[in-house]
């Protein structure tokens, strides 16, 4: 059984992408938990109702639509955090720094409280109805909460089979296999396939098959078979689920060069007249695609002392909260990257290590490579891109004349940098905004939820007031369409903290909420342990002798640990019956404590006793003790593996070379960024290779960052801390600024959707996350071509394409047909079994005929017991299992008896021996060494005998045998047998050998 049900992102445009998939013994997976640019809360509520019968949780791609309600999840959903979640280890660095990017840049993120439950709490407390009701927010995610939430992420890797683990909650897997592989339009992106019985599900949302600079493409087609096939693993599904986004998309002639150029025209048409470009992309993802590509088109033109580019005098940046941990994330894992990325590494490690030995050799010759000694120029170690992670630095290098580009996040421009630039360079004309992807509204309509990057992207499609055409290098016209000075109005969303009434509101929500999921929690008894974990941890032990000669001590005991537990939880009732001898520890200022007449632990002075957390094998062992440097999980450059960020520096203890106490001017701890900078500049003798102007480029630099670096570290913290609530800000202005297009989604488009679905040959397709119109042009093109390759009828064909919506449940079970067959009593006399790693295989070739019950006595006497039978089942049972009757009412049975001698003699021509098994070349090396041979591997999968003889074995199983017939005289062996034949017969001894006829 197979049942799918889209929770979002189904025939509308791509918002968000929530997936549950419910397979046979009620087991329970979710793919993705996106949620949209607007944080609606809303949009959670059927993931909500499915959380307590989830069994695994699967995430595809580092990007909001797909991630970006995770850490909501784990912190306001009860239970979400208890579920086993897997996905690539890309995707959980990327996606870490993506959060951190979202709760540090807006207060959307932060849930706001339901009106209905804030309507309820005033009625309670005799508030006036009439009065507003306020946007209260929740408490959101600190960055250490969501490093720990997503440390509770299993990695895994591509094109290797796991068996997850359920959740406590969930049944029973039953051999549940996931395997990871490559999407290709993020780093990390995951194609899922999921093997469950007869079940093969491929789940396959955002992927794209082009190589990009820094994304290989999609792992669909086998590159051993010269890219012609569908690897077999992905092969013939009985489910596909695809999405249907860039269905109506032409590709772009020329490729990824012709895209690259068209962007770089675009810009160098904009700089060339002093003007700024915004590029507002993602946080985490393609954002990789679009910085390495500027910053080495940049280098480039740096390169070139002849030519006069703009790009020599215009400054590159990038902008997010949290882009540097995304590089930092991005460098130490380039082997997830396109293999060119690689190569390009390992040059740049050639080449720097030869001008260091040069140097070594003769410290007067000078560097001719134009790169200072011992600096490396690799693909994310970057040169002319800067940084900008805070809004002082975006302020700073706004307020400055001349050409800049700027990448910032994020896409949508709802929040980040990217709606703040907009907003500061749109009433300029010699200014450009450059869309890198399809925004359409949903349904094609504004209304008050349409998003900046939508408006914008409708006015490009208008082109009401007029175009601007530009000529790029090639001599193509590129299109820059007018704003027009059109009014536009946005809202700034604000965190306000909380005063009076609305405090006490907030106050006596969190009170209820907390109330309600205690009582959830403790009534679920899979949670009964870790709570009494806790309140062992915070209450004296008596010895465990006491406590179990007494079964009503325990139960008592049993019962006040829970109570307790309870009103912990809740923080109200904690009265001196309740907490017992525990008020000395509980309560400030109380010393004394009456113990007469009291029993147990009562009578002593309360002791708090750590648990150790052991298992058969001794004491646990935390992994993260032994992570390198690259491996953990940082934030801001602290380590969070204890949830602990940026201690303080006390006496004695070990501080880092350069931050011995260091105060900013506020009296805060201050950064050494701008003294490691400082420290790490050339020196004379390393600037003795450089020219004057690498010297005085990379000074002027260095200058400018230093400048930046000391606006951040004197910067205080943005926002309100504690209870809030959201207030917007309208702002109007008069839109001036010029819009362009390239696409660098990297996401499939109409060839590669209508290449690749026939390919595949699902037994079913179901089409998800795209427009209606997208999803309805790729399902009737599905349609007809899926007809061609179908084995049965048209119309079953057309019948296994499925465009469900939002919350429509799809069965796409596998259909499945058992027949029973009788074999003659002749078949069965010539079955010749073969036995193979004990198993018994044999091989069947018969003429199907009916055969009547009353001709063999055998067979009466079966049919007899089986009408003695039917007497005691159903009518409907019985109609089931009674045999077939002819129009003369008389009985038959199928049965499969010998082939006549003409037929067998026709069908033994044209047949071919089939080899059943699976040979081990290990286990064939052990055979030919017990019979003389002499037997080693060499190389992957290729094992040499005799040194003559080579048996390869292929990732498909298929094993192929080269090399000579006879042995050499240098290898004797036992027998007069050759090496050639002495492997083929071995190999055939070790697989059952079915030959035709």
């Amino acid at each position: 059984m197979f049942n799918f049900t889209p929770l979002l992102g189904a025939r509308s445009p791509p918002s968000a992408s929530q997936s549950l998939l419910e397979l046979d013994g009620g087991v329970k997976v979710l793919i993705d938990v996106g949620w949209d640019e607007h944080f609606t809360v809303s949009n959670l509520e059927a993931l909500e109702r499915h959380v307590p019968s989830l069994s695994i949780i699967l995430l595809t791609h580092a990007t909001p639509s797909h991630l970006g309600a995770f850490a909501h999840c784990c912190k306001n959903i009860p239970l979400f955090a208890q579920i086993p979640i897997y996905a690539t280890t890309p995707v959980i660095s990327l996606g870490r720094t993506l959060l951190q990017d979202i709760y540090s840049s807006t207060p959307l993120a932060s849930t706001v409280i339901p009106a209905d439950s804030l309507a309820e709490l005033s009625y309670a407390s005799g508030s006036s109805p009439s009065d507003p009701t306020p946007q209260l927010l929740l408490e959101p995610p600190t960055s250490d909460e969501i490093a720990h939430y997503f440390s509770l992420i299993h990695s895994l890797k591509y094109s290797q089979p796991h068996e997850p683990l359920p959740s406590a909650f969930s049944p029973p897997l039953n051999g549940l296999k996931i395997t990871a592989y490559n999407a290709g339009h993020t780093l990390g992106g995951t194609i899922w396939h999921l093997q469950h019985g007869m079940e093969s599900i491929v789940y396959a949302v955002d992927w794209n098959q082009v190589r990009e600079n820094v994304f290989g493409g999609a792992a669909w087609l086998d590159a051993s078979g010269g890219g012609a096939e569908v690897i077999e693993q992905l092969r013939k599904p009985t489910a596909l689920i695809c999405s249907s986004r860039g269905a109506e998309k032409s590709a772009l002639t020329g490729g990824r060069k012709k895209r690259d150029e068209l962007l770089l025209d675009t810009i160098r048409a904009t700089v060339a007249k002093g003007g700024t470009v915004l590029i507002p992309t993602d946080t985490s993802a393609r954002i990789l695609e679009l910085a390495y590509l500027l910053e080495h088109a940049w280098r480039k033109e740096h390169s070139n002392n002849s030519s006069d580019s703009p790009f020599k005098t215009a400054k590159l940046y990038l902008a997010s909260r949290n882009v540097g941990a995304t590089m930092r994330y991005a460098r130490s894992m380039l082997e997830w990257m396109d293999e060119n990325i690689v190569k390009e590494l390992e040059a740049d490690e050639t080449s720097t290590n030869r001008r260091q030995h040069k140097r070594d050799d003769s410290k007067q010759i000078g560097n001719r490579d134009n790169q200072p000694a011992g600096k490396t120029d690799g693909p994310f170690e970057f040169k002319y891109l800067r940084l900008l992670e805070r809004k002082k630095q975006v302020d700073r290098i706004l307020s400055r004349p001349g050409a800049r580009v700027i990448l910032a996040s994020d896409l949508s421009l709802e929040w980040g940098f990217s709606k703040e630039i907009f907003h500061r360079i749109a009433e300029d004309n010699s200014n450009l905004v450059v869309l890198t992807e399809n925004q359409a509204m949903l349904n094609g309509s504004m209304n008050d939820r349409t998003s900046l990057g939508s408006l914008l992207w409708s006015w490009y499609q208008e082109k009401r007031d007029g175009v601007a055409i530009e000529t790029g290098t090639d001599g193509q016209n590129l299109e820059q369409v007018h704003s027009g000075g059109r009014e536009l109005q946005t809202g700034f969303a604000a965190r306000v903290a909380l005063e009076g009434r609305e405090l006490l509101a907030y106050q006596q929500y969190l009170a209820t909420q907390r109330r309600s999921q205690t009582q959830a929690t403790l009534g679920n008894g899979a949670t009964l342990e870790s709570a009494a974990d806790a309140v062992d941890e915070a209450s004296s032990t008596s010895s465990s002798s006491s406590d179990e000669s007494d079964p009503d001590r325990q139960g008592k005991a049993l019962n006040t640990s829970a109570k307790v537990a309870n009103l912990h939880r809740t923080k109200t009732g904690l009265n001196k019956e309740t907490l017992g001898v525990n008020i000395l520890l509980r309560q400030p200022g109380v010393y004394d404590y009456d113990v007469r007449g009291k029993k147990g632990r009562e009578q002593m002075f309360p002791f708090v006793s750590r648990r150790r957390r052991a298992d058969d094998f001794g004491d646990i062992i935390r992994p993260d003790e032994y992570l390198r440097a690259e491996e953990r999980d940082e934030v801001d450059g602290h380590d969070m593996r204890d949830g602990v960020s940026g201690k303080e520096n006390k006496l004695g203890q070990k501080r880092k070379w350069g931050d011995a106490g260091l105060k900013d001017e506020d009296g805060e701890p201050g950064s050494s960024t701008a003294n490691k900078r400082r420290q790490q500049r050339p020196t004379a003798t390393d600037r003795n290779g450089t020219t004057n102007g690498d010297v005085a480029l990379t000074d002027q630099l260095d200058r400018e960052l230093d400048e930046l670096s000391d606006s951040s570290d004197s910067e205080a913290a943005e926002g309100v801390n504690g209870p809030s609530k959201l207030v917007f800000h309208q702002h109007s202005i008069n839109a001036h600024i010029k819009i362009a297009f390239v696409d660098f989604a990297g996401i499939h488009d109409q060839r590669s959707l209508s290449m690749l679905i026939p390919l595949i040959q699902p037994r079913k397709l179901i089409l998800i996350s795209g427009s209606a119109s997208e999803t309805s042009y790729l399902a009737n093109e599905c349609r007809q071509k899926l007809v061609h390759t179908a084995p049965e009828s048209a119309v079953k064909a057309q019948a296994d394409v499925y465009t469900p919506i939002d919350g429509e449940t799809v069965n796409a079970s596998v259909d499945t047909n058992a027949w029973t067959v009788k074999l003659s009593s002749g078949l069965v006399k010539r079955l010749r079994w073969q036995n193979v790693r004990g198993l018994g295989v044999v091989t069947l070739m018969g003429h199907l005929a009916a055969m009547e019950l009353d001709q063999h006595d055998a067979a009466d006497s079966i049919s007899k017991k089986r009408q003695k039978l039917l007497k005691d089942d159903d009518e409907e049972e019985s109609k089931a299992r009674q045999t077939r009757l002819d129009d003369k009412g008389q009985r038959f049975d199928p049965i499969l008896d010998v082939l006549p001698a003409s037929i067998a003699a026709a069908t033994r021509s044209v047949a071919q021996p089939l080899h059943v098994g699976d040979l081990r070349l290990a286990d064939l090396r052990k055979m030919l060494q017990s019979t003389g041979h002499t037997a080693e591997f060499r190389g992957e999968g290729t094992l040499l005998i005799d040194g003559l003889v080579a048996v390869r074995k292929t990732a498909t199983g298929r094993i192929e045998v080269e090399g000579g017939g006879f042995g050499a005289p240098d290898y004797p062996i036992k027998d007069a047998e050759g090496s050639f034949h002495a492997v083929k017969r071995r190999i055939y001894d070790g697989l059952a050998v079915i030959a035709g006829g």
